[in-house]
């Protein structure tokens, strides 16, 4: 019998040292919802968040998985909203509803943000609205 506390694996061992305290790292997330807010100063980095929460969606515990989803839905949503909002500026009512999607965008990355470091899914994840 082999002591595993006391000595070294051997050659080809397969060692389990996943350790059950270790938490998820959350930096992508968080990267991603300042890229969404980076956004409005230049207008791409949206794009790149996108990508990125779509890349790292599924690979990591449930409520980290539920960021991306929120992230992911908060893009989508956000450019529909950005679309119509943008044909009724003809008609001058999209100008406050460009004003709205602004404040909306940025309440879900700050609920996001708060989520984040709180270590748990943010609320309301299947809304449209905040």
């Amino acid at each position: 019998m082999r002591d595993d506390a006391n000595k070294a694996p051997l050659e080809g061992e397969v060692i389990n040292e996943s350790k059950s305290t270790e938490q998820p790292d959350t930096t992508m997330a968080m990267v991603i919802y300042a890229l969404y807010l980076a956004s409005f100063l230049v207008g791409f980095t949206s794009l790149i968040g996108i990508v990125i929460a779509y890349v790292y969606r599924g690979k990591g515990p449930e409520w980290l998985d539920e960021h991306y989803r929120y992230q992911i839905r908060t893009f989508w949503i956000g450019l529909l909203y950005g679309s119509i909002a943008s044909l009724l500026t003809f008609i001058l009512i999209g100008i406050p509803m460009l004003l709205a999607l602004v404040v909306w965008f940025i309440v879900r990355c700050v609920k996001g943000f708060k989520g984040l470091q709180e270590k748990r899914a943010p609320t309301n994840v299947d809304s449209w609205f905040l």
